[in-house]
This record gives C-alpha cells, structure tokens and sequence, in this order.
C-alpha cells in the first residue's frame, strides 16, 4: 500500500543572536581567545512526504509561530577559538518539532477513494541537525566593530518518524496491517563561504550584536 504524509525538504531562517551569552578566556602563553554562545532561533519550513515509498507527495507549509506551538525540544550555540588573525567556528544547532492527530480522513491509501468509516490516528516527529564547521580569518578589527572571513562546511540532517493506527472497517481497506509506524530521513553537506563579525552597540562594552552571513553550494 502507499500512505501519503510528509517528506524531508526543509528550509530554515535563523533569528540572529537574541539574548547571546558570551564568555571568553586568554592564555598568556598562548594567545588563544575563546568564545561561547547561546542563541534563539525560530525555523521556516517548507516539508514533503511520502511514507513508505519516498515519493512525492504533498506540500505543507509551516510558519515560524506553528513550529513554536510543536516544539520538543531546541538548542542552538556556538563555539570559537582564535590565535592571533585566524580561528576557528563551529554551530549546532538541533530542533525537534511534532504533532499528533486523532480520527483524521485527510490521507489516502493507493489511488482508491478513502471508505466511509475509515479514520486515522496519527502522530509525527521531526528531528533536525545543522552543524556548521568553519575556519576563520580576522580582516578587520576596531574598537567598535570586528569582522572575519569565514569558510567550512554545513550539515544539514532530517529524520522522520511517522506512527499510526487505523480505525473503522478494517476489512474494507484491504491492508495487511492496521497499525505501523515508518521513517524517513536525509543528510546533505554543502561548502559555505561567509562573514561573521560583533558590532559594540554602547561605549562601555556592555551591549554588542553578533551577526553572520554565509552562502554555500553542494547536496541541498
């Protein structure tokens, strides 16, 4: 049988840096800098699926407020290292968003019309990785504004999980299962190229914005 739910194409707009704390360390020895921070993010996301077949199947939509009302669980941070002009960046970020639904009709079972009586209960999860490995070199730097080129990979993971039971006249469906559960997942690794940098907002020091922008080419 075919059953058409949702598969993994997924686009996502980082928040830049809200509430970042910021930490760093210096050797004299070394003149290693360190750098750690912890960030907000709200995703976008435009996903297709198809259990189990992999094909195309419908296009959902799912605005960043949505994503919110379905969150599990999120972390996103940053970790830096730099020695003199060059450095080093890394960024993991991970999301899992998920729903259920109960007596549902919106699904298909092959090409036949859905019989009457016949519902679903459904419940999907969606776990996302992006991992960010980059090297660093410092172009400028003044007192109020530091700002370097980036360039490295990114990794984008999505895994899939769908539950479900069906209910109502079994017999009529002609399946030979009235519950399952199926998966679907895909990994790409593209080279990104970019600038990162922290503007000081105040003349004390005590406010900054980070900011980022890279572009990158490969699997997605």
């Amino acid at each position: 049988h075919s059953r058409s739910v949702r598969r993994a194409v997924l686009s996502c707009i980082a928040a830049v840096a809200l509430f970042p704390t910021v930490s760093s360390a210096q050797t004299s020895s070394e003149a290693l800098q360190w750098r750690a921070s912890i960030y907000g993010w709200l995703p976008d996301m435009n996903i297709t699926t198809r259990f189990p077949t992999g094909a195309s199947g419908p296009s959902i939509e799912v605005e960043a407020s949505d994503a919110l009302a379905a969150l599990k669980f999120a972390f996103a941070g940053t970790l830096e290292v730099s020695n003199g002009r060059w450095g080093a960046f890394t960024d993991f970020v991970y999301v899992d968003v998920g729903g259920d639904q109960s007596n549902s009709r919106d699904f298909t079972i092959g090409s036949a019309g859905l019989p009457a009586g016949i519902t679903v209960d459904a419940d999907g999860d969606i776990k996302t990785w992006f991992w960010t490995l980059a090297g660093t070199f410092r172009f400028s730097d003044t007192p109020r504004n530091s700002t370097e080129l980036m360039f490295g990979v990114r990794m984008l993971s999505v895994d899939q999980t769908l539950d479900y039971s069906i209910n109502g006249d079994f017999a009529s469906v002609g399946l030979p299962e009235r519950s399952g559960s199926a998966e679907a997942s895909a990994t790409n690794w593209d080279a990104i190229v970019g600038v990162k940098g922290i503007a000081t907002l105040s003349e004390n020091g005590k406010w900054i914005a980070p900011y980022r922008f890279d572009v990158g080419t490969g699997e997605s």
